[in-house]
């Protein structure tokens, strides 16, 4: 995996919302030839798609060869296992799998030791176009726990796309994640999505920490750039204290409105939304035979394993699958004062 291209990026290559940046060419014709090599294990094509009806806007899709042809997930029994060299990691996939070695160059006014490299490879079993994974300092066997590193990257390469509909995600153990080897998930879904500009209340100004009061409830940081220690620091922090507590998480970074101009669809995408949902820890095979509930789903995005659902599935009824997984609201209300407690 050593020998393959680097994208190298400054904070002058951030940029708003517009057209195309060489972060989404070098990605989308990398990915689209990966596509066309026969690397992935199907090749995806337009999904279906609609949006449910209802406040909440979900964005359904069918996607079944996911369902089939996706790698086992491993087994997983705790939030804090222990990286595991014999398990399937992202040091042993076929070199022709790696895209590109993301670098930021070091300026002098960002001297945090950032000199650090991250893998970006293909998604073998793609949810959507140009789904790849963030996988930050491979050789040095991360488990499945977020760093600042890591928070770092994944807000970063959604300031290096053009494209509001590039998305950055991620899974704890016990949230539905499936390798236990450091990564995040990156793709495009070219659909504006409620998270964006939904409405979210705040609950500590000095660290810019929102609760969200749609459907379903998490935690918010919101950044512009290109400075991010406050909000890198932040959400490290209340991943940090969740997985001290052994509550598994999901989270989610994309292009959104400011919490004050919440509610407002056609306010300017230009800055960057964090959400964290806390939510109950799902061990062993448990699943849903219409969809698991995990980075896409909370988001509002919902990839359909058969037709039936995908075709008949109502806003209430999905609301319904993701209460299931979700913290009560005491135990969700017990961890805020927890988190005001110790921010």
């Amino acid at each position: 995996m050593d020998n393959c291209a680097v994208f190298t990026y400054t904070d002058e290559d951030f940029v708003n919302v517009s057209s195309k940046s060489r972060f989404d060419i070098a990605l989308r014709s990398g990915w689209t030839e990966k596509m066309n090599s026969g690397l992935f294990r199907y090749h995806l094509g337009d999904l279906d798609t609609r949006i449910l009806p209802g406040p909440c806007g979900f964005v359904a899709q069918l996607n079944i060869l996911r369902g089939v042809e996706r790698r086992k997930p491993q087994e997983i029994v705790s939030i804090r296992q222990n990286f595991d060299p014999n398990q399937f990691n992202f040091n042993k996939i076929n070199p022709k799998e790696l895209l590109f070695e993301l670098q930021k160059v070091i300026t002098e006014s960002d001297q945090n030791g950032r000199n650090k490299k991250c893998k970006i490879i293909i998604n073998v079993s793609p949810l959507e176009f140009g789904h790849c994974l963030l996988v930050p300092e491979p050789d040095r066997c991360h488990p499945q726990i977020l760093t600042p590193l890591a928070v770092q990257i994944g807000i970063e390469t959604v300031l290096l796309s053009a494209d509001p509909g590039f998305r950055v995600g991620f899974n704890s153990l016990g949230g539905f994640a499936s390798v236990n080897h450091l990564h995040l998930h990156g793709y495009y879904l070219d659909h504006q999505m409620r998270l964006e500009s939904s409405p979210a209340e705040l609950i500590h100004p000095q660290n810019h920490l929102y609760r969200l009061v749609d459907f379903p409830t998490g935690f918010l940081f919101y950044t512009q750039g290109p400075d991010l220690t406050l909000t890198v620091n932040a959400v490290c922090k209340l991943t940090d204290i969740m997985v001290d507590k052994n509550i598994a998480h999901n989270l989610f970074i994309t292009r959104g409105c400011p919490p004050n101009k919440a509610g407002d669809p056609f306010s300017a995408r230009n800055g960057v939304r964090v959400v964290i949902w806390p939510r109950l820890s799902c061990f062993g095979a448990k699943e849903e035979s219409a969809f698991n509930v995990a980075l896409c789903e909370l988001a509002g995005h919902l990839p359909f394993k058969n037709r039936k659902d995908y075709e008949t599935v109502t806003e209430e009824e999905v609301k319904e699958i993701i209460r299931k997984y979700l913290l009560p609201e005491e135990e969700f209300s017990e961890l805020q004062n927890h988190i005001m407690k110790t921010f």
